[in-house]
């Protein structure tokens, strides 16, 4: 296969790889105008950020114009081998949920059995990760997903339970940072059914964690912490044995200058002072055990501490870039049973002598469905492949996945209720009660909402892509914009980043396509030739909107969403053609696969084209002006002939 990397390519890879840089924002980012929460914010998450290691990755390459095909291709299917590894767990879980686990009753009561937590815990559904050596049973991040699709397929209820209690909760964190001891005192205990929780979010910090307030005190001797605040929408936290908590410690003088710390620690929930005040209850997932959680003078000892002091943050977005996989992977399970009971009902509703399949108005959104869902499983799979090869760094493409795959499976269960009409709308129960299959798309649809915020809301996930776009052209040319740098570095930053993009920017207008790429079928050949010649056209425009904003880009938030999601579409094109040509190999029928990835190919294509239509114009000035003038009380007819 030919290589489409050129050399400004590698050089801009190059430049913003050559070992990570703990240098602080302020060399890139200029701080100078904000207010003292703001710069307070940026400068933790900075600290706690690792730069790429290795531009690297497949997604994060699409913001510079280099498009490595190869990098993913051929498919990076999960092994044979492996796959046997998983099958024996993964037909128990099958039948377990079929025979054991009651959906609408547990959507009805909003409780999970009893002992549906005993039968759970016997087949190792708590420690599917987690090694033999403590207690686990051992398996991949790609068996994990199967397991994902499963548990989403059936109930999101036991799914948010399983996946929260080791994808975020303390198997995951003490995996990546754990001491040995904490290991063999912990993990076994959670792979056995203990259940576990991830505490972070409080009242007034959630995305922001500059603002924690939990606070953790270390004691005259220093062996022990001394907690003391609340945690809020602690998920398993009513369940829960043990969790992960983030906490403030003591700030520290860091060249010259004072910088908050955040500190992870494992609590035990029979600590003395630590109280479960308040189940938290929701639009779906209605037996979701998620808490207030109090502390008031807990003790914890030092040892309980994950990875040093201070690095809590970094704990915390390391455990979440690897846990978000869980999060798509559960929504292949949810799509895939929509897309099949919309496929059933449009071949069995007659309406106007035709079932309503042969409607074009209900075919479009079925089509929609099918492509997407093979769209969403091939960006899943193939970055739990990449995680399992320890394939670099991923973690744009973890973020695209989470932030793709659930918005694209809230517009399918919202499809698949216009779809079944009343009947989606009405429970399953209410069917049942009057001779109608109960097929429960409004218990999936309730279910899968919150899917777009868990875990770092879909806004969150933009901005952090973009920011992770935006690294290597703030490494190169940031300095120019920095008011906080003497002028002689702001000169010298103009001359070496303008001898730099004098040779990178010419060849962003340059390019045929990816090359040719051996044994990929001409159809798919033409989606990742477009998604070579797509990535430069990206990378130019990111270009102009820097040479346009300078240090104000990163507040343009909503034209960074739309590089964000021309990127993430790029993604989706590629992996999908990868996904695609594996299947044709491995003898699936070529007209059914190229059917479908050449429907979603040309889709993602006209969304594309909308995003840059967005980057060119749009009413983003107008629309902020607009929100201002509501906030400060304008328009206030707009509020009339409501009940007050």
């Amino acid at each position: 296969m030919k290589s489409s990397l050129e050399a400004p390519e590698k050089q801009i890879a190059e430049e913003t790889s050559a070992k990570p840089q703990k240098a602080a924002p302020s060399s890139v980012i200029d701080t100078s105008k904000m207010s003292k929460g703001q710069r307070e914010a940026l400068e933790l998450a900075e600290a706690s950020r690792d730069p790429l290691d290795d531009r690297g990755s497949f997604a994060s390459n699409l913001f510079i114009g280099r498009y490595d095909f190869d990098r993913i291709y051929p498919y990076p299917a999960q092994t044979e081998e492996d796959r046997a590894a998983g099958a024996e767990f993964l037909e128990k879980i099958e039948t377990y949920l079929r025979e054991h686990v009651d959906p609408d009753e547990i959507d009805r009561t909003g409780e999970i059995p009893p002992e549906n937590f005993k039968g759970l815990a016997e087949i190792g559904a708590f420690g599917i990760k987690v090694p033999k050596k403590y207690g686990g049973l051992g398996l991949s991040q790609s068996n994990y997903g199967r397991a994902a699709v499963l548990l989403g397929s059936w109930d999101g209820n036991v799914a948010a339970l399983v996946s929260a209690h080791q994808s975020i909760g303390v198997a995951q964190p003490l995996l990546l940072f754990g001491t040995e001891e904490q290991k063999q005192k912990y993990l076994p205990r959670v792979a056995a059914g203990e259940i576990s929780a991830f505490a972070l979010t409080e009242t007034h910090a959630g995305s922001d964690p500059a603002t924690l307030s939990l606070r953790a005190e270390p004691t005259p001797d220093g062996s022990e912490f001394i907690l003391n605040g609340e945690k809020l929408w602690c998920t398993n936290g009513v369940k829960a044995g043990v969790l992960v908590v983030m906490a403030r410690t003591p700030p520290k003088m860091i060249n010259g200058k004072e910088r908050k710390q955040i500190t992870a620690f494992i609590v035990d929930v029979d600590s003395p002072g630590l109280e479960i005040t308040y189940r938290c209850r929701f639009m779906g997932l209605r037996a979701l055990y998620n808490g207030v959680v109090k502390f008031t003078n807990v003790r914890v000892a030092r040892e309980n501490m994950i990875a040093k002091e201070g690095q809590g943050l970094k704990v915390a977005l390391t455990t979440l870039n690897t846990g978000r996989l869980t999060l798509p992977a559960a929504c292949v399970g949810v799509s895939k049973r929509l897309l099949e009971i919309s496929r059933k009902w449009a071949g069995e509703r007659i309406q106007w002598g035709v079932p309503i399949g042969k409607h074009a108005a209900i075919a479009g959104k079925i089509a929609e469905m099918a492509g997407n869902v093979f769209a969403m499983e091939a960006m899943t799979f193939l970055s739990s492949a990449l995680l399992d090869r320890k394939a670099g760094d991923i973690r744009i493409e973890t973020a695209m996945c989470k932030m793709w795959a659930t918005e694209g499976t809230w517009r399918i269960a919202d499809d698949a209720m216009q779809v079944r009409g009343g009947r989606g709308y009405e429970t399953a129960q209410s069917l049942a009660g009057r001779g109608e299959p109960p097929i429960a798309v409004e218990r999936f649809l309730r279910d899968c909402r919150v899917n777009t915020i868990f875990e770092g809301s879909s806004e969150i996930m933009r901005l952090f892509i973009a920011r992770e776009a935006l690294d290597p052209h703030l490494k190169v040319g940031g300095a120019i914009f920095n008011t906080q740098l003497p002028m002689s570095e702001r000169a010298k930053a103009v001359f070496t980043s303008g001898k730099f993009y004098a040779g990178w920017y010419p060849r962003q207008w340059f390019s045929s396509g990816a090359g040719k790429i051996d044994n990929l079928h001409r159809d798919l050949q033409k989606h990742v030739d477009y998604a070579a010649r797509t990535s430069k056209k990206l990378a130019r425009g990111l270009f102009h909107a820097m040479a346009r904003f300078g240090p104000k880009l990163d507040r343009e938030q909503l034209l960074l969403s739309r590089f964000v999601g021309i990127a993430t579409e790029l993604f989706a094109i590629s992996a999908t053609c990868s996904f695609a040509q594996y299947k044709i190999d491995h003898r699936e029928s070529p007209d059914d696969v190229l059917s479908v990835a050449n429907y979603f190919c040309r889709s993602a294509k006209m969304r594309i084209d909308n995003y840059f239509a967005g980057t060119r114009r749009n009413v983003d000035k107008r629309g902020y002006q607009v929100t201002q003038e509501l906030l400060a009380g304008k328009h206030s007819t707009l509020g009339e002939g409501i009940v007050r």
